[in-house]
């Protein structure tokens, strides 16, 4: 990938090329979102299993599998501070070590207290992505930032492949053994961290104390912005990914291992969506495809609501919604990108990925909730649409300035 000086640097054009290391460094940091995330989602898909091995409630399973999207939200905060910090080789090195305990545990217990317990500090994994984004980011120049970052956020497959292979292999080898083998997959990705991760030459240590960086941090209007969007869009994937297993189960009676497998599709197709949509940021407006994102999560949660037939019907609604939101993720992480001095990246993605996962937290309890109630899903889902198009018109008044929202074309090579 190349990129060219500005006009009036001082100097004549010059094609520089994204060095090699750059996409291996890449490559490591997907790699580690992607079993940091297969981790954070190993009760979510099982959440059948735990309802009647436990007798559950609604409303207690989507506590269960809601508490570990809790951690791994407010825990990207302190990740992404500790990342401008001490760089994002180590960080990553700690996050995928420390993940390692409460998934040998959640395998281990088999008593509800204990497993929200082990939930909570599985969220750990979940904080990895408060470490990729910075580390990233450092690696590419500015106009290629949006389809870096969104190539990272590809490692949100985890928690498809947790969706379709994690009951599939408890199914053939027992759940303690399933967490053994993320275990070692944690620790080998550990020692890989350390051995071959490399944070940019660009890299340097934030020597202000992590507390005001956070408070000059939330003092940025844009961090405001896109903690609102993506709440939205990946608050929205979290809810699904966590919960469709659930709702798949009740509201069709799918088996785990069934449910799972559409789950996996859903994700999957947010997979997809991801990079897509932070390409087009690099090539359009982040406001552009932010506002289509959100426009077709809006339209298609209310088909959602109407309960298509299985599955044609499920297939071609649950997908395209899956997909909207990718490209919502994939948009707010190109503004950020765009918008913020690489300095403060790190801080501010923990606190833009905190609020996205807080919005992924408090859905799946909502609608736990709506079906105790109502014995149906379509308020939630109606719930969803009302949220989207808000944010559309959100996203629409906030960024009409061109001040507020450059195009990529127009920034510096070197913000």
């Amino acid at each position: 990938m190349k990129r060219t000086r500005p006009a009036g640097s001082g100097s004549a054009s010059t094609p520089v090329r994204t060095p090699g290391a750059a996409w291996v460094q890449l490559a490591l940091a997907t790699l580690f979102f992607f079993i940091g995330f297969w981790a954070w989602s190993l009760i979510g898909p099982l959440g059948p299993s735990y309802a009647t091995d436990l007798g559950l409630s609604p409303g207690a399973l989507s506590l269960l599998v809601a508490v570990p999207v809790l951690v791994g939200s407010l825990g990207r905060i302190p990740v992404g501070a500790l990342t401008d910090k001490l760089g994002g080789r180590l960080v990553f090195a700690i996050v995928l070590f420390a993940t390692i305990a409460p998934v040998l545990f959640v395998g281990a217990v088999s008593s509800y207290p204990l497993l929200l317990i082990g939930g909570l500090f599985l969220g750990i994994g979940g904080t990895v992505f408060a470490t990729g984004v910075p580390f990233v980011n450092g690696w590419f120049p500015p106009e290629s930032r949006g389809t870096a970052v969104g190539i990272f956020g590809a490692g949100m497959a985890g928690t498809a492949f947790s969706a379709f292979f994690t009951p599939r292999i408890v199914n053939e080898f027992g759940r303690f053994q399933t967490h053994l083998i993320v275990a070692i997959a944690l620790a080998a990705c550990g020692v890989l961290a350390l051995l071959f991760a490399r944070n940019a030459a660009s890299w340097k240590p934030a020597t202000e104390p992590a507390m005001p960086r956070i408070k000059s941090a939330l003092k940025l209007k844009v961090t405001w912005q896109m903690m609102v969007l993506y709440a939205v869009t990946f608050g929205g994937f979290v809810a699904f990914s966590t919960y469709l297993p659930t709702l798949l189960k009740s509201e069709y009676g799918f088996s785990i291992t069934d449910a799972g497998a559409r789950t996996a599709g859903f994700a999957l197709a947010a997979v997809i969506g991801r990079p897509v949509g932070g390409w087009l940021s690099d090539k359009f407006h982040p406001r552009t495809v932010l506002m289509t994102s959100l426009a077709i999560t809006g339209v298609l949660a209310i088909a959602a609501a109407f309960s298509p037939k299985p599955d044609i019907g499920t297939a071609l609604v649950y997908i395209p919604l899956a997909f909207g939101l990718g490209l919502g993720t994939g948009a707010v992480f190109a503004f950020i990108t765009k918008l913020v001095e690489p300095a403060r990246v790190g801080t501010v993605t923990g606190l833009v990925g905190a609020a996205g996962g807080l919005g992924g937290y408090f859905p799946p309890l909502v609608m736990g909730l709506i079906y105790g109630l109502t014995g149906s899903y379509d308020i939630g889902l109606m719930l969803l649409s009302d949220v989207a198009f808000a944010a559309l018109v959100f996203t629409w008044l906030a960024f009409r300035n061109p001040k507020d929202a450059p195009l990529p074309r127009s920034l510096p090579a070197n913000p």
